[in-house]
């Protein structure tokens, strides 16, 4: 299960029911060891680090993920909304030294509110300091630090981490396990469009399970596709090869005759070679549908 779902409550009615599952951690502090971890590479090539670390206690075990490609990622966001935080504050303060400008406390401490929403959460890093007047209802000085708290993402970006109750599965073998999550949902979300999932207009139960059952029978026959293809050493996602297939298509000639009358010729294009690969594969006519003539 993804983050969404792995309440406390969840977790401990899976473990009272005797399942066992695998799923991203709502803990919000992040911690990660580097001389504890393991590195492999992902299906794309992307090394990513692992560090396994066992609760006995709790019978779970926990994986903290290292991947230096959402570290660059979380970094970027987390300057751009920093940069953004920091400016605010400095246009606050320019107020102050000005003659129109907004001194008052309580008004002031309003636009800091509003100013950390805004910047998702990256207002926890700043110490922010109003000094007062004498009368205490105006500022006089705004001063702030920037003060990283220890297991956030400003600290350790790019780090997240797994849970799961299954004590006996290594590294690399969970973290992998959890993967196809992503790919499932990646089938899903490409089937939604195919088979319109959802929304799901239907008004009777019958027909509900009939269109839940349309679409996991559909997940089923990619997975076939896939392991096949595979097996021939085409591993890539089914976005990918959708994307491969999508070069090809039906094209419909039209030509005038001499008596008068029109032929329309309709036949697929040739297969590029990364979609004549994945027919050759699957044992597939590259060129589907045939040549269809007409004469109007």
């Amino acid at each position: 299960m993804d983050r969404g779902l792995a309440s406390e409550e969840n977790l401990a009615w899976l473990r009272a029911e005797g399942y066992r599952y695998l799923v991203v951690s709502r803990e919000r502090e992040r911690q990660f060891d580097p001389q504890a971890a393991v590195a492999i590479d992902t299906a794309s090539g992307e090394p990513i680090q692992l560090q396994l670390v066992r609760d006995e206690a709790a019978q779970e075990v926990r994986l903290y993920c290292y991947s230096k490609v959402r570290a660059e990622k979380e970094d970027a966001i987390t300057r751009r909304f920093a940069e953004r935080f920091e400016a605010g504050l400095n246009k606050i303060a320019e107020g102050l030294a000005k003659p129109r400008g907004e001194k008052r406390l309580a008004k002031l401490n309003e636009r800091i509110g509003r100013l950390k929403e805004q910047c998702r959460g990256v207002g926890q890093h700043y110490a922010i300091e109003l000094v007062p007047d004498a009368t205490g209802q105006k500022a006089t000085v705004l001063h702030f630090e920037k003060q990283p708290l220890e297991g956030s993402r400003l600290t350790h970006p790019g780090v997240y981490c797994l849970r799961s109750n299954e004590t006996i599965w290594d590294a690399e073998q969970m973290w992998r396990t959890y993967t196809m999550l992503t790919d499932l949902e990646a089938v899903f979300r490409s089937l939604k469009s195919e088979l319109g999932l959802r929304p799901v207009f239907h008004h009777q139960e019958n027909r509900v399970d009939g269109h839940l059952f349309i679409t996991v029978l559909a997940y089923q026959f990619v997975q076939i596709i896939r392991r096949q293809l595979k097996k021939q050493g085409i591993a890539d996602c089914w976005s990918t090869l959708r994307e491969m297939l999508g070069s090809q298509c039906r094209v419909t000639a039209t030509f005038r005759m001499a008596d008068g009358r029109t032929l329309h010729v309709r036949k697929a294009t040739r297969a590029e070679p990364e979609a004549l690969a994945i027919y050759q594969a699957l044992n597939i006519n590259p060129l589907p549908g045939g040549i269809v003539k007409m004469i109007v």
